[in-house]
């Protein structure tokens, strides 16, 4: 992850997400995404770092990143990430909040 950090520093927070080995590169339009992918992929060759073609994914509109849903509408949680939130019965003791509460990450 840090190498990945390092190497990548540029481009950090402007237009790409480093998580580990996971590259996220967001744009405005489709023009502005050309131009990210062919300045990271050209940046990523003279750091001698090689996309592995057949773990990539392009113009994809929707993308499950984190545990969150990016779309062209924002970032949204996953729905399947609140379900067991969701379906937890109303708690009715101080006992089934503290565990509601753990539950939900306080």
């Amino acid at each position: 992850m840090d190498l990945m950090n390092r190497v990548c520093k540029p481009y950090l927070d402007k237009f790409m997400i480093v998580f580990i080995n996971d590259i996220l590169i967001y744009s405005k339009d489709e023009k502005e995404h050309e131009e990210h992918l062919k300045a990271i992929l050209v940046f990523l060759k003279k750091k001698e770092s090689y996309a592995k073609f057949s773990k990539c994914e392009f113009w994809i509109p929707k993308v499950q990143f984190l545990g969150h849903v990016i779309d062209s509408q924002g970032i949204h949680v996953d729905p399947a990430k609140i379900e067991s939130v969701k379906d937890w019965a109303s708690p009715k003791s101080p006992t089934e909040i503290r565990q509601f509460l753990g539950l939900a990450g306080y």
